[in-house]
């Protein structure tokens, strides 16, 4: 594993909203302190950051826009120079300038990070990875929630997260650690 100069990271949904009491039991509860060392190795080096937020169509949804579900987490305001990306649905480069963004930049590695594991940073990265960019996704820098299957089993959100990431690593993207991330680049 190799980082590129200009990797870029992809911090998704780190919003008020994923902290509500509503969306139930979490794993990784340390995952935004790793999302912190990325993001602060990140501006140190001087790679590129993308931060992405997520607006509902749902009103519903904790990301209901005019609402506090839908503001950033202080911690991870973005700062001068670094892209936001709005969207609407799971998928990051769905009806966004990502992509274009990325190419005219010429970006070709991605290390994505947020939440939720399943959802959002699965479905970006499995994009990112049809698309032909080196995706890396960090695990102890996403984290899920608890979910029933199709079948309506209770599965505890570290079955998800780690289900998801099985399903991510070595055909769309690597799965990795934040450590080893940071060694590699």
């Amino acid at each position: 594993m190799e980082l590129q100069k200009n990797a870029a990271l992809i911090l998704i949904d780190q919003q008020k909203g994923i902290l509500h009491p509503t969306l139930g039991s979490r794993n990784n509860p340390e995952a935004e302190l790793r999302m912190l060392e990325l993001l602060a190795f990140w501006r140190h080096s001087a790679r590129p950051v993308i931060h992405v937020h997520h607006l509902s169509r749902s009103p519903d949804s904790v990301f209901w826009p005019g609402q506090a579900g839908v503001e950033v987490q202080p911690r991870f305001e973005p700062m001068a120079g670094e892209e936001l990306i709005q969207k609407q649905v799971p998928d990051a480069f769905s009806g966004t300038r990502l992509e274009e963004n990325l190419r005219k930049a010429g970006i070709g590695q991605l290390v994505i990070v947020g939440v939720a594991t399943n959802n959002s940073v699965e479905s970006t990265a499995r994009t990112a990875g049809n698309l032909g960019f080196d995706t890396w996704v960090a695990e102890d820098a996403c984290f899920t929630f608890d979910k029933a299957d199709y079948f309506g089993n209770a599965r505890s959100a570290s079955e998800v997260h780690a289900m998801s990431l099985g399903n991510l690593h070595g055909e769309y993207a690597t799965v990795s650690s934040v450590r080893r991330i940071l060694e590699a680049g």
